[in-house]
């Protein structure tokens, strides 16, 4: 019987497909009615492979979580954006394809991301997440980021609020 399993690892060159795919199903599927089509079209125009496999060549802080040979979600991280904080990294994203949410790949990735953000010496962690993602909501809550800002992004003519989660 073969067993399959999950692998959280760097980005490499050769998963810049992939992670373009995987950009694209998730947040379709995460900002679909949230974000005006328009925008979200142009958003995720933007990150097609060749745009992946500059980051990745950049050393852009990229993981992936490998299911059955390909990838299956991703996450960037890094220093935090927000001085008003007293977190110094941040996950800049993370994301599953979306018949991948909810088995736990995402815990392991947000878990992995923490654990590299540590490694490069970075204390506490942000993570923003859109208020009406109520997916992404309860998942920071789940993990136990605690709530403490709000703010607001502007796309096209639709202000959506947006949420910081903090972890120290």
């Amino acid at each position: 019987m073969k067993t399959l399993a999950a692998e959280i690892r760097l980005a490499e060159p050769r998963d810049a497909p992939e992670l373009s795919a995987v950009h694209d199903a998730s947040w379709r599927g995460a900002y679909g009615g949230l974000i005006p089509h328009r925008c979200l079209e142009k958003m995720i125009g933007r990150r097609d492979a060749g745009w992946w496999s500059g980051a990745i060549r950049s050393g852009a802080a990229i993981l992936v979580v490998e299911f059955a040979g390909a990838p299956v979600g991703y996450a960037t991280l890094g220093r935090n954006r927000t001085r008003a904080f007293q977190a110094e990294g941040e996950i800049y994203e993370l994301y599953l394809q979306p018949e991948y949410q909810g088995l736990g790949f995402g815990k392991r990735l947000f878990k992995s991301a923490v654990d590299l953000l540590q490694e490069r010496g970075l204390k506490g962690l942000v993570v923003w997440a859109l208020a009406e993602n109520h997916r992404a909501i309860e998942f920071y809550g789940r993990l136990g980021g605690r709530d403490i800002a709000q703010g607001s992004e502007r796309f096209e003519t639709r202000e959506v609020a947006k949420v910081a989660f903090v972890w120290t």
